[in-house]
């Protein structure tokens, strides 16, 4: 089965910007459905030092043709100078669900021309 859609990783600093970004991703119909989930302890590497900071993690349920959109969206209202945006295609689940994501996001118009 081939859905059409993605689920898009992406970590806030805290709740009120993930709150924030998830209602402008929402409200920009670039998603059907975001989960904010809190708690999120990340330990990377940021220019040659070992960070560690808590964050809150967006799973973000969209439409693969509304990828582009949504990057140009986190990338725009994220405060991070290089958010994380990972894009994963969902290659099988609840049809009811999926066709759900697909008719709560940006229309496609690639077959009206």
């Amino acid at each position: 089965m081939n859905s059409h859609c993605s689920l898009v990783l992406c970590t806030c600093p805290d709740q009120a910007t993930a709150e924030s970004l998830a209602r402008t991703i929402i409200e920009s119909s670039l998603a059907a459905c975001v989960n904010l989930l809190p708690g999120v302890q990340s330990i990377y590497r940021w220019e040659g030092r070992v960070e560690s900071s808590a964050e809150i993690l967006l799973l973000i349920k969209t439409a693969r043709r509304c990828l582009p959109e949504l990057e140009e969206c986190i990338r725009t209202n994220h405060p991070y100078e290089v958010p994380e945006i990972i894009a994963l295609d969902i290659t099988s689940g609840y049809v009811a669900y999926l066709d759900w994501v697909l008719s709560s996001t940006l229309p496609d118009f690639s077959n009206d021309f």
